[in-house]
């Protein structure tokens, strides 16, 4: 049987694993990278094409997969003049696994189909540690028809797979994920900077914490960052998730729903983010949280 010929634009730290997975489980793959050289060249080694754009992939390609920071980002590749719209054609798939805002995912999926394309969103959970082992989260937005006919390729990525509904919902239900697992980060940070202030140390509040029924996986990575300095355990950028409480706030505002918790979370975020710590994981805000309080955690 002919594997489908796939596309992957975006190999930052999800990107390289999820079109390596692709690769190893036979699927013809092209690529298309940014800046940073060594993920092409990897992907190259192992017997990718490199695609010159976007425009180039749509034309050859079955199947393309966008793996991108932000909305704006993934809008330039599909309408940019060498873009995937410029070359889209009857039957092309996107799998968008950014997480997006859903009004644009729901205005490129109109544009694409135009074109006779089909758009699939279907952003990630977890880390680049299962991206690389091809056990990633994934929550899709499609057509139930189409949803069957990618699910192979998005297998060859994921083992925790839902179709959560139509075109959209995918990004929708991220935001939902992306509001709790940031909101626990706030919360995780201020309760750890209590503690240390009030004579508890971090390392009896992971213990403590850590083995009972509130204890969770998210929780366990934020404290090995913060307890035993594991600082690169969680590569996701104060800056991403900014955005992305961002997106989970206009989300809020279109369906007139108040969100005094989210709101809360992201203001840790944006300053964070308007001091200098864009670039800091996402653990790394118990260091700013305890910075704010006169406090360093490691001490």
């Amino acid at each position: 049987m002919t594997k489908a010929k796939v596309g992957f634009i975006g190999l930052g730290y999800m990107g390289h694993g999820m079109a390596k997975n692709l690769l190893q489980k036979g699927h013809p793959l092209m690529v298309r990278g940014h800046r940073n050289r060594a993920p092409v060249e990897s992907l190259v080694g192992m017997g990718a094409t490199e695609a010159a754009s976007p425009r180039e992939m749509a034309e050859q390609c079955d199947i393309i997969h966008t793996c991108l920071s932000n909305s704006p980002q993934v809008e330039s590749v599909f309408r940019g003049p060498d873009g995937i719209l410029a070359g889209a054609r009857e039957g092309l798939v996107v799998i968008e696994t950014s997480t997006a805002d859903p009004v644009s995912t729901l205005a490129l999926a109109e544009e694409l189909a135009a074109k006779g394309g089909h758009m699939v969103d279907a952003p990630l959970g977890r880390t680049p540690k299962e991206a690389e082992a091809g056990t990633l989260d994934c929550m899709v937005g499609s057509d139930a028809a189409i949803f069957e006919q990618v699910l192979p390729v998005i297998q060859c990525w994921a083992g925790n797979i839902n179709r959560v509904g139509e075109v959209g919902a995918g990004h929708k239900m991220k935001l939902l994920m992306n509001t709790i697992s940031m909101g626990y980060a706030a919360l995780y940070a201020e309760v750890t900077v209590l503690g240390a202030k009030s004579g508890i140390a971090p390392e009896t509040v992971r213990q403590v914490i850590g083995s009972s029924r509130l204890g969770n996986g998210f929780f366990d990575t934020f404290m090995r960052c913060v307890v035993d300095g594991e600082r690169d355990i969680h590569k996701f950028s104060i800056a991403n998730a900014s955005k992305d409480l961002r997106y989970a706030s206009n989300m809020a505002a279109a369906a007139d729903v108040m969100t005094l918790c989210l709101s809360a979370a992201r203001q840790y975020f944006v300053h964070a983010e308007a001091t200098g710590h864009a670039q800091d994981y996402v653990p790394w805000l118990a260091d700013h949280v305890a910075a704010l309080n006169g406090t360093k955690l490691g001490e």
